[in-house]
């Protein structure tokens, strides 16, 4: 009960922290070349009493973008795990980038829906110091992009790769996340991770033990599902787990040779014993290529129509050539044997019907008269002659 009594105020504070609408305005200094990590802590954007930590239940998200712009500008990402953990904006600033750039974050309080405002201004300059002409990039398949953009796990990184370089300042040049570059999004399963990529430089060279690392020996045996070579203890592990497979080393200390400019001429190809074009084209008379690509296939189609009548309408079997073929014997023979099968059924006719009207059989009884029950009338039988036997009717 107590305990509840002591949260009711504060949440009640806490609610009422983020009514301002004032926008709070911060002065940050990224530099060229340099990672810039910028922490939005939930206590920035809450009027809290001095001593008073944020208890766990605010639900506080942020958005960001550069002032006239929806987004952000193209060397500056954000990121937040959910409303319980704080906002990063990190990045790494590009020469094109140097200058003025303001960016006007949003709180937003999930719980009581108030909005807080505040604006960073970024002036962005060069870095001061020698130069990091040697620069190593390593895929951290161990962390997330959140979890090492604060001081304390860049400087464990910088620390324990110290052992695999050679003596001399390094520096964290860009974080950038696995899912940016293309990484697919992990199971929800315990210890598996997004992963990061961390860019370091350096103005010593690399040692050899990274050098072995970035060989084509070791990317051949990559390329096999094989461990690549490791001359060195890798002082990274247990904290970090590096994909060794995966390491990039760029050496700016030589410089790149420029690009040649190309120098415009006066459009007048240069004398070449392999190309020589004709000079001169003489008159050609197409008349006879014409006629022979209309008149020969004309000609295929005339013949062809031809020879299509002369198949239809010159070889047609007529009645004449039917009598030709059918010899006078033959009809004879044909008409006598219709003549007999028609007399034969004829006679059989004939004497069917004088076996029907000779035979002595009783009269059936739909030809009796009929007999009324009731009235004791006879009426003469109703033929039907539809119903009349054939042959009867016929005789």
């Amino acid at each position: 009960m107590a305990e509840t009594l002591f949260w009711t105020p504060l949440l009640v504070v806490l609610l009422a922290g983020l009514g301002d609408t004032e926008a709070q305005q911060t002065t940050l200094h990224p530099l060229v070349g340099r990672v810039f990590v910028h922490t939005l802590d939930h206590e920035t954007f809450l009027s809290l009493p001095e001593h008073v930590a944020v208890p766990p239940a605010v639900h506080i998200t942020y958005h960001a973008h550069l002032q006239g712009h929806p987004d952000l500008p193209r060397w500056l990402r954000y990121t937040q795990r959910s409303p319980h953990h704080p906002g990063f904006l990190y990045g790494s600033a590009t020469p094109e980038d140097r200058g003025l750039q303001v960016i006007e974050v949003t709180a937003y309080n999930r719980d009581s829906f108030d909005t807080t405002r505040q604006r960073l201004v970024l002036e962005i300059g060069d870095p001061e110091g020698p130069l990091l002409p040697y620069q190593a990039e390593f895929l951290v398949r161990s962390h997330d992009a959140e979890e090492v953009l604060p001081s304390t796990p860049a400087s464990r990184f910088l620390s324990a790769l110290g052992g695999l370089w050679e003596p001399g300042e390094l520096q964290l040049l860009n974080v950038t996340s696995a899912l940016d570059r293309g990484g697919r999004v992990p199971l929800p399963i315990e210890g598996r991770k997004e992963g990061v990529y961390i860019k370091v430089g350096s103005a010593s060279p690399f040692s050899t033990c990274l050098k072995m690392v970035a060989s084509p020996d070791s990317h051949a045996r990559c390329a096999q599902g094989q461990p690549p070579l490791l001359s060195c203890y890798d002082t990274l592990a247990p904290h970090f787990r590096v994909d060794w497979c995966n390491v990039t080393l760029v050496d700016k200390s030589v410089p790149e040779p420029a690009d040649e400019v190309p120098t415009p001429g006066d459009g007048i190809l240069e004398h070449d014993p392999f190309f020589c074009p004709p000079t001169e084209a003489p008159d050609r008379d197409f008349l006879v290529d014409a006629l022979v690509t209309l008149l020969v296939p004309l000609l295929v189609a005339l013949l062809l129509t031809l020879l299509l009548a002369y198949v239809m309408c010159c070889r047609r079997e007529g009645r004449l050539k039917r009598d030709l073929a059918t010899s006078e014997c033959s009809t004879c023979k044909i008409t006598s044997i219709q003549m007999v099968h028609h007399c034969t059924i004829h006679g059989n006719t004939e004497e069917l019907r004088q076996m029907a009207a000779s035979r002595e059989v009783p009269r059936p009884l739909s030809t009796l008269p009929m007999f009324n029950v009731h009235t004791g009338e006879r009426l003469p039988p109703r033929v039907d002659s539809a119903q009349v036997p054939l042959i009867l009717d016929q005789h």
